[in-house]
């Protein structure tokens, strides 16, 4: 069977995870801030595998489970157009820190998503935000906004991208750690 709860004993402790079948080329581990493990991987990958991955990872996962006792803060999504209101307007605040470096101002799209803050389709100029970051305080807006407006500069997360949004924002890593206490749900 592949996908779904699954629990592996590791050196340091049993972990449980919920592993996802999906389209992707890597396998992509998460930890969210309730503290739930989940691993998406590609179809070709077997649950021998997947146990194996998440064993080599143990250290990593029992050392950032806890985030200091820090509650989660649930978000659902919000009123759509509300939130294409406020994906624009926090696009039209950092798109001038771009605009120098030859980034044409994309079209913006608002949607809610359950595993992403943002993404960007550099090839057709589009943005997409979450809706439901609308719920979060807007310096996080803000630097979901410049995180995507920066791939149009640099499509992965190189050197080079994290020194771009390093000069433009000095304190993304803050507000990056701080967007992490937030858990997205389509429903509570």
């Amino acid at each position: 069977m592949s996908g779904g709860l699954r629990r592996v004993e590791t050196s340091l402790g049993p972990v449980e995870y919920t592993w996802t079948v999906k389209p992707v080329k890597n396998m992509n581990l998460r930890l969210r801030p309730d503290g739930t493990v989940w691993l998406s991987t590609s179809r070709r990958v077997s649950g021998q595998a997947a146990d194996s991955f998440i064993r080599s990872r143990a250290a990593w996962i029992f050392a950032h489970r806890d985030r200091g006792g820090e509650p989660a803060v649930v978000l659902t999504p919000p009123d759509r157009q509300e939130a294409a209101r406020a994906a624009e307007a926090a696009v039209d605040r950092m798109w001038p820190l771009v605009e120098p470096m030859g980034v044409a101002r994309p079209k913006v799209r608002a949607r809610f998503m359950t595993s992403r803050w943002g993404s960007c389709c550099w090839g057709r100029g589009i943005v997409a935000l979450n809706t439901a970051l609308l719920l979060v305080p807007r310096e996080l807006l803000d630097y979901v906004a410049l995180h995507e407006l920066v791939h149009f500069l640099h499509p992965d997360h190189g050197k080079g991208f994290y020194a771009v949004m390093t000069a433009l924002m000095p304190d993304w890593q803050e507000r990056r750690r701080r967007l992490r206490g937030y858990v997205l749900r389509r429903d509570t």
